[in-house]
């Protein structure tokens, strides 16, 4: 018998890709087989620090040694990107109560209503300060957020300019 390929998608907005969220892909890598990361366009957000194109070029090189990684964007639902991608399951991280609360009613409603399952994996203390929009403001402030960033990326390179 053969094992059926197992594929997640770790959908966010990623601006920019973390510490964070580099330790929940390397943990989800144990569990399946294939994690997509999928990058949401979210027309929501006013200002993003790095462009969709820039985000999936600084994922992309984080990831390139790893052929079990696809780095791709979307626009619309995460369960029509599951189907499409024929992903079993949504992988998301958790950092606080708040994250969970939130989390948990949108698993509820992606289970009931489109039949997406979804895995959520709690960050690892290590980096569970860490978040996309803390390293937004440092940078904003002129600080130095290299730690925040896995395998020695310069966010630099990847700023908007």
């Amino acid at each position: 018998v053969q094992k059926v390929k197992s594929k997640a998608i770790f959908s966010g907005t990623f601006d920019p890709f973390t510490i964070g969220h580099a330790d929940i892909v390397d943990r989800a890598l144990k569990i399946f087989d294939e994690i997509i990361i999928a990058i949401g366009k979210n027309n929501e957000k006013k200002s993003c620090l790095l462009s969709v194109d820039k985000r999936i070029e600084l994922i992309t090189d984080i990831y390139k040694a790893n052929n079990h990684v696809k780095v791709l964007a979307y626009d619309g639902l995460t369960a029509d990107l599951m189907k499409k991608e024929l992903a079993n399951t949504l992988v998301r991280g958790v950092r606080t109560i708040a994250d969970i609360e939130y989390e948990r009613q949108m698993a509820d409603v992606n289970r009931k209503c489109l039949g997406v399952e979804t895995l959520l994996l709690f960050s690892n203390q290590d980096y569970s300060h860490v978040s996309s929009s803390i390293v937004r403001e440092l940078l904003h402030y002129g600080q130095d957020v290299t730690s925040f960033f896995p395998n020695g990326i310069d966010i630099n390179k990847y700023l908007i300019k």
